[in-house]
């Protein structure tokens, strides 16, 4: 694979029967605790096919295209094009590396709102056509650099119940989408199809009634004009629970079923990404530093435990942090809780602890409040649901260390994988057979995609 980091060499481990994700992770900080405490990520990539296969049995015939920000390692990249997924794209790094995968130009969208007229070009040359559109800046910048395009015109929603601001931030109105449809028009640039973003922290699902209604009337509008329109995106905010997925599938299918019939011939995306990628990756920090303070401030809201006034409250320092894989902890709230990776008694006390990243920044704070057992500098932590933000991303804090990446399958995934016919010669050459009793090592043919 080209464009990772520029050596994209990785592996992947096949687990026997007897092994489980849990047994690599001890495995990994037994190694590290003897060769150098770093933070490090298991990536369970069975779960990606696990996800997709849900994808296909809830949402089918939607065709989903992942979106590359949210996740960008190599492994998951392959994995998912080997499954015939499509990606979103937002930048040129992010199209080149998708392309080094040989993955072809019709199944690459170019989603950024705001694009460089250096990578709308860069889109041209690599006959990357498809593009997202709300402005008429946009418009004419795209027709400049890019005349082939073909358009996706982003509408608002309407989501009055979560993300307002970005809802309002990005999309254009219906009425603005005949003039933009006119300005299409004089510069000889085609619109294809129309395209919207739900939120998923988005609870009323009125929103995408609203949203495929709003579409069906750009549709009929774009027939005015000419265009021949033959995409819906109906983007992202797939969460990754089953629960939710259907949830859409029950609101959206019957109004697709009204305006956007099979028979049309109108292709039906969307741009799912936390989906796929957060529940499969777990990771590991370790306590670079303690402190103990007199403070009530840190007692977790709403827990009610009894305390003297002489027991402490701990601030532990953990080797990552916002300035790396908590960088998403800067826009929203962090989905998971920390773990205790020792064992510990039941019945032994619990103290009000905060977790802090490494770069001593007042923004660097990973958990405001939490209950843990009294822990020491060098025990470790591991998180869930870390698969999502920032792996693939290059840190600015100029002492962050990237947390190496351990990827691992079992054998029934794979065998999953190879009975549908989808298990590419390239791809099996990264696969290494794990026992289920034996200490791994980096040097094992684990990935270190670092």
């Amino acid at each position: 694979m080209k464009g990772f980091l520029e050596d994209a060499n990785y592996s992947i481990g096949l687990l026997d029967e007897g092994a489980t994700l849990a047994d690599v992770i001890d495995n990994c900080i037994y190694e590290h605790t003897h060769t150098g405490k770093r933070a490090f990520y298991v990536g369970d990539l069975g779960k990606l096919v696990k996800k997709n296969i849900q994808w296909q049995n809830v949402m089918a015939p939607i065709k989903p295209f992942y979106t590359v920000r949210c996740n960008s390692t190599p492994g998951v990249l392959e994995i998912l094009g080997t499954l015939g997924i499509g990606f979103a794209c937002s930048s040129k790094s992010e199209m080149a590396l998708v392309q080094g995968l040989g993955i072809s130009p019709e199944n690459i969208i170019y989603t950024n709102p705001c694009k460089q007229a250096s990578q709308i070009k860069y889109a041209a040359k690599a006959g990357i056509n498809i593009m997202t559109c709300d402005s008429d800046i946009e418009l004419k910048k795209i027709a400049r650099n890019h005349p082939d395009a073909k358009l996706l015109l982003h509408i608002a929603t309407e989501d009055i119940t979560a993300d307002e601001e970005m809802n309002m931030k990005f999309g254009t109105t219906l009425k603005n989408c005949r003039h933009l449809m006119e300005c299409a028009k004089e510069l000889g640039v085609q619109i294809v199809g129309v395209k919207f973003h739900v939120s998923g922290s988005c609870k009323e699902l009125q929103t995408y009634i609203h949203a495929i209604s709003d579409a069906r009337c750009v549709f009929d509008m774009a027939e005015e004009f000419g265009f021949k329109m033959n995409m819906l995106d109906i983007g992202g905010g797939f969460t990754g629970s089953e629960l939710q997925l259907e949830e859409v599938n029950h609101v959206i299918r019957p109004l697709l079923d009204v305006y956007f019939p099979k028979e049309s011939g109108i292709e039906v995306i969307a741009e799912p990404g936390c989906y796929y990628v957060s529940s499969a990756f777990t990771l590991a920090v370790n306590i670079i530093a303690k402190k103990a303070v007199d403070c009530d401030k840190l007692l977790p809201s709403g827990v009610e435990q009894a305390r003297n006034d002489d027991e402490p409250v701990f601030t532990y320092y953990i080797n990552d942090g916002v300035y790396g894989s908590f960088a998403s902890k800067l826009s929203e709230k962090l989905n998971t809780n920390p773990e205790v990776h020792k064992k510990y008694k039941e019945d032994e006390p619990l103290f009000a602890s905060s977790l802090w990243g490494p770069s001593c920044d007042e923004l660097d704070q990973i958990v405001e409040n939490c209950l843990l057992p009294e822990l020491s500098v060098g025990d470790w932590l591991i998180f869930d649901n870390m698969g999502s933000g920032t792996l693939g991303e290059q840190s600015t804090f100029s002492d962050y260390q990237r947390p190496l990446i351990y990827y691992m399958m079992s054998f029934s995934d794979w065998d999953e994988m190879q009975d549908a016919g989808i298990a590419s010669d390239t791809l099996m050459k990264n696969f290494f057979f794990v026992p289920s009793c034996i200490q791994l090592s980096p040097e094992d043919r684990f990935s270190t995609a670092a």
